[in-house]
């Protein structure tokens, strides 16, 4: 299994400090969730219904001819590679690990390109995968770069793999909307609207490459409540709108903190990313203070969440000032 942020719990007990006493910036969750309703008694009663609304609020939203509601985009990368033979795999580094670690269990030969290198390889092998805005860096491709590698794949067959997990706050850039035989888009849910816990997301594809992956996941990939809460909240375009200038401003405050401290950054709306040798020294100093971050070994590297609330803000910047002194 390989690690991910949060792990709250593996935090508190490593360092002795309860689980309620953190501040914990390890994810790239929105710290601010779209308001959740009391989920109907019968929704819990009842098996979940395709037909019950939810695929076309999603189509309105993402903007998409054809879509598929999946268990949170990682159940779509363990399936993904399934659905080809043997290939010649190039994946984003450094970006989600769980791409990678899917293709090659799936027996594909991977090649780790950095961001730089990544399109170039359209031409050498079956299956460009990478993440856009990209998760940790924030490095974005331009969609006609991104559609111009994909033809180039296409041509032979070959597929281009997006995900669009922090795709929200900018969804100008995003392909969605682009339904082309072997491009495959990834969207979760879970980061924009604060709703990890709930495990859904869609993946975006041609109707026959979707029917499938349904067939490869089987019925009943997102609960009914799961469907319930996604019906109302993909829909609520005035809480989306809000949430989207907030999660700008809140990166912008978060950008502007670390580099008072010395950080240069670079990210998305939802975290900010610091590469640098002494990350770790940094990241192990926070901790001491009940601040969780998440950090990347290749190469050393922090991502830090955005904070929730006043007092959080106030917790980070004293634990910089310390450390800093």
């Amino acid at each position: 299994m390989l690690e991910h942020g949060g792990r709250l719990n593996h935090a508190a007990r490593q360092y002795g400090i309860a689980p309620g006493d953190w501040l914990d910036l390890s994810t790239g969750i929105s710290p601010r969730a779209w308001p959740v309703s009391q989920v109907p008694l019968q929704v819990w009663q009842r098996l979940p219904e395709e037909d019950d609304g939810l695929l076309a609020v999603a189509k309105a939203y993402y903007r998409a001819a054809h879509l598929l509601p999946v268990a949170g985009s990682q159940a779509a990368i363990l399936a993904l590679p399934a659905l080809r033979k043997p290939a010649r795999v190039a994946v984003l580094s450094p970006g989600y690990a769980e791409h990678a670690h899917a293709w090659q269990r799936a027996g594909h030969h991977v090649s780790l390109l950095p961001a730089d290198k990544i399109l170039d390889a359209a031409d050498s092998h079956e299956v460009l995968v990478l993440i856009n805005p990209c998760n940790p860096t924030g490095v974005l491709f331009a969609r006609e770069a991104l559609l111009q590698a994909h033809a180039r794949l296409a041509a032979r067959g070959g597929w281009l793999v997006v995900d669009e997990a922090f795709m929200d706050v900018t969804p100008e850039n995003s392909l969605c909307s682009d339904s082309r035989e072997g491009l495959w888009v990834l969207r979760s849910v879970g980061k924009f609207f604060g709703l990890a816990g709930i495990r859904a997301g869609f993946v975006v594809a041609c109707e026959n490459a979707l029917q499938r992956l349904a067939e490869q996941l089987g019925p009943w990939t997102v609960n009914g409540p799961a469907r319930w809460l996604l019906r109302q909240a993909l829909a609520d375009e005035a809480w989306q709108q809000a949430q989207r200038q907030w999660l700008q401003a809140q990166s912008a405050r978060l950008q502007t903190l670390l580099a008072a401290h010395g950080m240069k950054t670079s990210g998305t709306a939802y975290f900010r990313y610091w590469q640098d040798a002494q990350a770790h020294v940094v990241a192990e100093a926070l901790a001491q203070r009940a601040i969780w971050l998440r950090r990347f070994e290749a190469p050393f590297a922090l991502r830090f969440g955005l904070p929730g609330d006043e007092v959080a803000w106030q917790r980070l910047e004293k634990g910089l000032q310390e450390i800093r002194r």
